[in-house]
């Protein structure tokens, strides 16, 4: 085999990584992706129309199965950290790992202290390579004799953390930024309202900007007949995650890989996250400004007054001798990043860092600051001003539940400054879950707790083990993550599934046969309380305000046994009063059987102004892509369906009074009053100007 097909194969290896990001998205673990859905989608492709839905709690052993596909991390032994203190500072760690002595969530808030130099980083992450060499032995004899107890589990799932890096997406799920219909064109469902967010299609209103491998295609609308107007491309060793258009500018952000040869073979060494920022004033011919380059994988993006922020996730080389500093600590723009912009967790344990750039898109020449958050990688929510990196934590030495540690870094103007960190009882289902207003973060978690069912030959055990709990928690916190207001032991042997968070009132979906929704009231973030609970056949994975009093779900139906899986579920709730939230309308999307909205919001689009939203959905049969509207007396209306074909997600869009649906390679485009056919394109006529 010569190098390049060594290449090849490794930079398919990488592809594979890239694609089980986006398919775990900006999420912590979508329940569309746990090891028993997988199963299910699998073996509803093999028997058809048999379409069995089997929830299982299977406890960390989840985790173990699932840190095997998408890199869920599992944190080392933490310490409680000094509560009060927020200052950021360079002091010695060992200030900040005074030891605590409560065990109640929201309770070990401590500073977020700066390292101290590379040789406390350098402690960390050997502290870890001992930890795992040590469980490792323990899974080993555990394995050997038959059985398998929680600390094995642990191992388990810290050791294929640390061998497959952060896989995890960090998808930020939220506010909706549909436009409006005195709007020229839609954008991006986001997270946040007012933050924008990189998706594979933006529009300016005269052109569509569209990921197509490894190129962007630049496609003029500006009138009936679309034209291909420029391409940009990257390098072969480099992989486009999305893109971001703003005004005159336009950001491609991607994974590029180097390799070194080891023992003969050419293997890939180190990842780095660039982001390529082009003037496209004359959208025909885009003039490269500069790239901003950072260690890691692409993990997320986000932008705010002009200013945009990447993050990225970077694996230590755990390996790696003292003096290999760039093999251990993250860089940007090619320069190591200083110790005292490296934030270390309470613990005294690490190997991965969450890598945060910021820089000018107006002016993007240089980045105007950078910080690395070190620990363990995982979910990513940023809102108006903080970004918060999370990690999910089990530590059967300190607690017997599942946990989250938080950590805080405020953002303004490309600034960039550490301000708490904390640690909450269970874990998030994805960036839904967790929510800051008015100074206060509001999270809704599952706790998990007790023995541990493990799968056998792969396939999850079918029911719980006795003496496993699980239930749900919510917490309020202050901006220094103080913990001021809590709702605990919610929903007991259920699973948070979706949540939306609406000023001061929050809902949330768990399951297990039937589907809670659940309406907290939150203006008292001192005592929340559960108001409200509406309880039907299956589950919703993503909900939307949509217009005074609605919240629409799209789900899956499910059978009041909670086996059979119908179909693909809308539903709208009437929310006018939370206390007594109705389900007024439901659609079952027979013989479709998941969407891309379970685990990534921005393949959602919503215009509620327009009373449109669309989606792609997976059939036994065949893939459809659907449009809705909806009308209080009449129900949901289907306005659009256009049946797709190939891999990966496809996307929606208006641009004046065409709607757009871009999949795979091609772009077909509608009136948006009636959805007539006008024109379609097959990308791919027009060679890039220039290779990276």
């Amino acid at each position: 085999m010569n190098k390049n097909e060594n290449r090849n194969i490794d930079g398919r290896e990488a592809e594979m990584e890239e694609k089980l990001r986006d398919l775990t998205g900006d999420t912590q673990v979508p329940s569309s992706l746990e090891p028993e859905a997988v199963e299910k989608m699998l073996l509803e492709k093999k028997r058809e129309k048999a379409k069995k839905y089997r929830r299982r709690y299977v406890g960390i052993a989840a985790a173990v199965c699932l840190c095997l596909v998408v890199g869920v991390t599992a944190a080392v032994t933490q310490r409680a950290g000094r509560s009060g203190d927020s200052n950021l500072s360079g002091s010695a760690q060992a200030d900040a790992d005074s030891e605590g002595t409560s065990t109640t969530a929201g309770e070990r808030v401590g500073r977020i202290a700066s390292a101290e130099n590379y040789d406390q980083i350098y402690a960390s992450i050997q502290a870890v390579q001992k930890q795992q060499e040590k469980q490792a032995r323990m899974y080993s004899d555990s394995a050997t004799s038959g059985t398998m107890d929680s600390a094995a589990v642990n191992s388990a799932s810290q050791e294929s953390s640390a061998d497959t890096g952060s896989l995890g997406n960090a998808m930020s799920y939220g506010e909706s930024a549909s436009s409006s219909a005195d709007s020229v064109y839609s954008d991006t469902n986001v997270r946040e309202e007012g933050v924008g967010e990189a998706d594979m299609v933006k529009t300016d209103g005269e052109n569509l900007y569209i990921l197509n491998g490894k190129m962007v295609e630049i496609v003029g609308i500006a009138s009936d007949d679309m034209q291909e107007l420029a391409a940009i491309a990257v390098g072969e060793d480099s992989s486009i995650r999305e893109l971001y258009v703003d005004g005159s500018r336009l950001a491609v952000l991607y994974t590029r890989s180097e390799y070194a040869e080891e023992d003969g073979f050419e293997i890939r060494s180190r990842n780095y996250t660039c982001t390529d920022v082009y003037d496209i004033t004359d959208a025909s011919a885009p003039v490269k400004l500069n790239t901003i380059t950072q260690s890691g994988f692409y993990n997320t993006m986000r932008v705010k007054d002009g200013y945009v922020y990447v993050l990225s996730s970077f694996q230590a080389d755990q390996a790696a001798p003292r003096d290999d500093i760039s093999a251990y600590v993250p860089s940007v723009q090619g320069s190591t990043l200083e110790a005292d912009r490296i934030y270390m967790p309470e613990s005294q344990m690490g190997s991965e860092y969450t890598v945060i750039t910021a820089f000018s898109l107006a002016e993007p020449q240089e980045q105007t600051d950078s910080r690395a958050v070190f620990g363990s990688a995982g979910l990513c929510y940023v809102s108006g001003g903080s970004i918060y990196v999370t990690e999910a934590c089990y530590d059967e030495a300190e607690t017997d539940v599942t946990q989250t540690a938080i950590r805080k870094v405020a953002y303004h103007d490309g600034q960039l400054e550490g301000v708490a960190q904390t640690k909450v009882d269970g874990t998030l289902n994805d960036s839904f879950s967790i929510d800051e207003y008015n100074g206060y973060l509001r999270l809704v978690t599952t706790v998990e707790s007790g023995s541990i069912a493990v799968p056998i030959d792969g396939i999850s055990a079918d029911s719980t083990a006795e003496g496993d709990v699980s239930t749900n928690s919510l917490y309020v916190l202050d901006e220094a993550l103080e913990l001021t207001g809590e709702i605990t032991d919610l929903a007991k042997d259920e699973q948070v599934y979706s949540a939306r968070f609406m000023g001061d009132t929050g809902y949330f979906v768990t399951f297990r046969q039937v589907d809670p929704l659940f309406s907290v009231d939150l203006s008292n973030p001192a005592e929340p309380k559960i108001i409200g609970e509406l309880k039907i056949p299956g589950f919703s994975e993503y909900l939307h305000p949509y217009g005074e009093g609605q919240l629409l779900g799209i789900g899956m139906d499910v059978d009041e046994e909670g086996v059979t899986t119908e179909g693909v579920k809308l539903s709208m709730f009437d929310i006018s009063d939370p206390a007594n939230v109705t389900e007024a309308t439901k659609l079952v999307l027979e013989n479709m059987y998941r969407t891309d909205v379970a685990y990534n919001y921005k393949s959602v689009f919503v215009d509620v102004e327009r009373n449109l939203f669309g989606f792609r959905a997976y059939g036994s049969q065949s893939d459809v892509y659907y449009i809705f509207s909806y009308d209080a007396a009449e129900g949901f209306k289907e306005v659009f369906s256009r049946e797709v074909t190939g891999y990966g997600e496809a996307r929606g869009l208006y641009a004046g009074e065409k709607f757009y649906l871009i999949a795979g390679n091609t772009v077909e485009s509608y009136t948006l009053a009636g959805f007539e056919k006008i024109d379609d394109i097959v990308l791919g006529s027009i060679e890039p100007a220039s290779v990276e």
